[in-house]
């Protein structure tokens, strides 16, 4: 993620900020990438802290009209909760941005939202996230902290937050596109993946039933990528996410370690996947250490064999392709 400048004093500006220290309110125009003043903010902005500005005409942002249906907010917490996931839900939609998805200029379909919470006025009730025909279905329990490091623990998923739920199920509609609007994206899948047409329910039936095979992590980023092809590519998309983002914010924040690029570099913007995996697990790796000296867990966690980092480079060359189907 970039650093940003107020459009006033022009101090540094978050991602997340909504006032600058100067005291101007301020909105992120995410057709420009920029702060500004002069546009609409979302009517969003009082209720759930969104920072985003909207086009002409509209009056929600270009993220939150992907929300379709949002928690019980007669239940005291969840307008927080869902605060937090649409949060988490921008700053994966602005990555993607940098790569031209979901722009307010690009005009393929987009993924619709259900913000959905355990808690309801009526009792608990049982929400799945996941993905299905271009609808992402978020659990807002995984907002709260506590209980995101309790079914991280308990499921053993290091990168278990809501950015990487956002990432994970944005590849699995991002697949349906690229499938559906993308030449050669298919055969050349079915090289790297397995061929995704086999019995999804009953591969994790499976998965869960006996966990992943012996020797999953000389081909998977994960354990669970190693369940079926549709969830290596969701896994292997989102690293690719995770490791470009790692590397923009790394040298957005003016840091440097051996093998970096030089400051000016758009992790974005490059065309050669394994120049950004040699960068980004360098800094992963120094940054795992600098986390360590203050007994935090690491910033990024796996080894990547050869086959994994064919599969993340296959990523981030199709993440680089927006399609129009």
């Amino acid at each position: 993620m970039k650093i940003f400048h107020c459009p006033g004093c022009n101090a540094d500006l978050f991602f997340e900020n909504l006032v600058c220290g100067c005291g101007l309110a301020v909105g992120h125009d995410p057709a420009a990438q920029r702060f500004v003043t002069d546009q609409p903010f979302c009517a969003n902005r009082d209720s759930l802290g969104c920072n985003w500005t909207c086009a002409p005409g509209e009056t929600l942002c270009e993220s939150c009209r992907m929300t379709s249906v949002h928690p019980d907010l007669a239940v005291p917490g969840n307008d927080l909760l869902w605060a937090k996931a649409e949060a988490a839900k921008r700053h994966v939609l602005a990555g993607l941005m940098r790569w031209g998805w979901f722009s307010p200029d690009e005009t393929g379909p987009r993924p619709e939202f259900h913000m959905l919470a355990e808690a309801t006025a009526t009792g608990m009730v049982e929400v799945s996230m996941g993905h299905a025909a271009g609808l992402v279905t978020i659990n807002l329990a995984e907002a709260d902290a506590s209980e995101r490091v309790r079914r991280r623990e308990m499921l053993g998923e290091p990168y278990r937050t809501l950015i990487g739920h956002f990432r994970h199920e944005i590849a699995h509609f991002l697949f349906e596109r690229l499938s559906v609007g993308a030449d050669g994206f298919v055969p050349a899948f079915r090289d790297h993946f397995g061929d995704e047409t086999q019995d999804y329910g009953a591969a994790l039936a499976r998965h869960y039933e006996q966990g992943p095979p012996s020797g999953w992590q000389n081909a998977h980023v994960t354990p669970y990528a190693a369940a079926h092809p549709h969830e290596d590519w969701a896994e292997s998309a989102a690293h690719a996410m995770h490791l470009t983002d790692i590397t923009d914010s790394f040298l957005a924040a003016g840091l440097s370690a051996a093998e970096a690029p030089a400051p000016g570099y758009d992790a974005f913007a490059e065309a050669e996947p394994a120049r950004l995996l040699d960068a980004a697990f360098t800094i992963g790796v120094a940054m795992n250490h600098v986390n360590r000296a203050v007994g935090q867990p690491d910033l990024y966690p796996f080894v990547n064999t050869a086959r994994t980092r064919e599969k993340l480079g296959f990523a981030l060359r199709w993440l680089a392709t927006p399609t129009a189907g």
